[in-house]
């Protein structure tokens, strides 16, 4: 990401969303902190702004593919995109993401799958999180949202003003197990935090 777009999502989420941080001592300084994980609950449609604001590193971001839209194509492709059908059982975006990872790279993850409805309602994790983690051998770093603008479509978060809270927890070093039993170990932390 180039700095002037990076110091653009700064301002544009510390003035517009009024974003405050905790937790900023968890997130690695350095423009090469990857391999990494990022384990965000879904809130809204700013939500990778949130984060990547604090983030000194590029984050490749995980997006349903029917998220994607024509007219903003040259954006997404920018973004570098992980596109995710979540209509099928398709596994391309997860052997993607693992091959992200594996290469040193930094992949934000929404294991909801959708954004919570209701509002401030944890969903269930899909396991392909469990199944990235294990497959990539990777540590994560979780990240707690509230505190978004309500909006009734993704888009219309990113014109509310709102007043955020973004919390890193500590990067969590995973023992191996099944992906089920790996996205439980993550979700109990959301569960947490809410």
């Amino acid at each position: 990401m180039s700095g002037l777009a990076w110091w653009f999502i700064r301002g544009y989420t510390a003035w517009f969303h009024r974003c405050r941080y905790e937790g900023l001592q968890h997130v690695p300084r350095t423009r090469n902190a990857g391999p990494l994980l990022l384990v965000v609950n879904h809130t809204a449609g700013v939500d990778p702004l949130l984060v990547q604001a604090a983030c000194s590193f590029f984050v490749r971001w995980m997006m349903g593919r029917d998220m994607r839209t024509r007219h903003l194509a040259d954006i997404w492709d920018w973004a570098d995109i992980i596109d995710v059908d979540r209509k099928g059982r398709d596994t391309t975006s997860a052997r993607q993401a693992i091959r992200v990872l594996k290469d040193g790279g930094i992949v934000g993850i929404f294991p909801e799958g959708r954004i919570e409805r209701p509002r401030g309602q944890l969903l269930p994790f899909h396991p392909g999180v469990g199944l990235i983690v294990n497959a990539a051998a990777v540590p994560v770093l979780p990240v707690f949202i509230r505190g978004t603008p309500h909006a009734h479509t993704a888009w219309g978060s990113l014109v509310r003003r709102g007043r955020a809270v973004v919390r890193f927890g500590a990067v969590m070093h995973l023992p191996r197990a099944n992906a089920e039993d790996t996205t439980a170990a993550i979700r109990a932390w959301f569960e947490s935090q809410a």
